[in-house]
């Protein structure tokens, strides 16, 4: 596995980590603990070394999914972790109150089975909270040696500025991937000219990029994407015409449409690194392939001249959700 920079904060990862939310959290019923820890243990036998997870998956548990799981070799990987809700819950709001997020942190290292977190990303922007005052508390922790590096997600250009002139950032974590490119207008200039990395959640749009959901794909009860705008019947059908867009690429490249989603992303610039998430092994292997897939210059125009003929219908998230979203 290679690995990259996240900007020029000096913080190596692989080039491909894993997205451990759905062990837990959001997207069906939740894995069996020790599947959970044997798949985790699996990537890392496979060379993966970052690890993503945050407070309110489970919520709690799948930080305990992670610790259980990473503890034997926990100086050879990258634990990133996330605060910034009330009771660890997005129904019940936010708060990025300084003392809520140290209340958080220490708990969050008993969870982790560690005496610090590599990178603590604000979960959600606190309009309520200053951002210097989030990035000024977690330079506290910084300064404690319990936390390594700071993050933020979904947050926007100016936010970014404020916090990262408070404390360096290091990483920002947002969704990025072929079918969600609005990064690319505003938020990437910004890392680019600051020197910050950048952590792709859902590169393959939850799910649909690998080619597995059609129309008439069911979900079960408690997965998120029954409420997401992007997966109704009628936006699944429209949208399916870039996944047969992809399919035709990835047959010439001998790869999956998967693994050309993740590559497409690797390829946009070096301090890009994808947390594609899965529960099982095999998807495990095949999103790690990705990393050997090289897509030349005329692959990437390629690829960007048939989606733009495409256009992606439905919103990413219930309006509800949206409202959190690049404060």
């Amino acid at each position: 596995m290679q690995t990259r920079e996240l900007g020029r904060s000096g913080l190596m990862v692989s080039a491909i980590g894993l997205g451990c939310m759905g062990l837990s959290f959001g997207l069906g019923p939740a894995t069996d603990t020790a599947d959970a820890v044997k798949l985790i243990r699996a990537a890392v036998e496979r060379g993966v070394t970052f690890f993503d997870t945050a407070e309110a998956y489970g919520p709690f548990t799948n930080e305990e999914v992670v610790g259980e799981a990473l503890a034997p070799v926990r100086e050879q990987v990258v634990i990133a972790t996330k605060f910034g809700f009330a009771s660890a819950s997005p129904q019940v709001g936010l708060d990025s109150r300084p003392k809520h997020i140290r209340e958080v942190a220490e708990a969050q290292l008993l969870r982790l089975k560690t005496d610090h977190i590599d990178l603590l990303y604000q979960h959600r922007v606190d309009p309520n909270v200053p951002i210097e005052d989030v990035a000024g508390t977690v330079k506290d922790l910084v300064r404690e040696g319990k936390v390594k590096h700071f993050g933020l997600s979904e947050a926007g250009a100016d936010t970014i500025r404020r916090a990262h002139a408070v404390l360096p950032v290091t990483a920002l974590q947002s969704e990025y991937s072929l079918w969600w490119r609005e990064p690319e207008h505003e938020i990437l200039p910004t890392l680019e000219e600051l020197g910050i990395g950048f952590v792709p959640f859902s590169p393959l749009g939850k799910g649909f990029l690998t080619g597995a959901i059609d129309e008439s794909t069911t979900f079960s009860a408690n997965d998120f994407r029954n409420i997401v705008p992007r997966f109704s019947p009628e936006a699944r059908k429209a949208n399916h015409a870039l996944v047969e867009r992809l399919a035709q690429i990835a047959t010439r490249k001998t790869a999956t449409p998967a693994q050309i989603a993740i590559a497409w992303l690797l390829a946009q610039k070096p301090w890009i690194a994808p947390i594609p998430g899965t529960t099982k092994l095999h998807r495990l292997e095949e999103n790690i392939g990705a990393a050997a897939i090289q897509l030349t210059p005329d692959d990437l125009a390629e690829i960007d001249a048939a989606l733009s003929q495409i256009a992606v219908q439905g919103d990413r998230y219930p309006a509800q959700m949206q409202q959190l979203i690049n404060r």
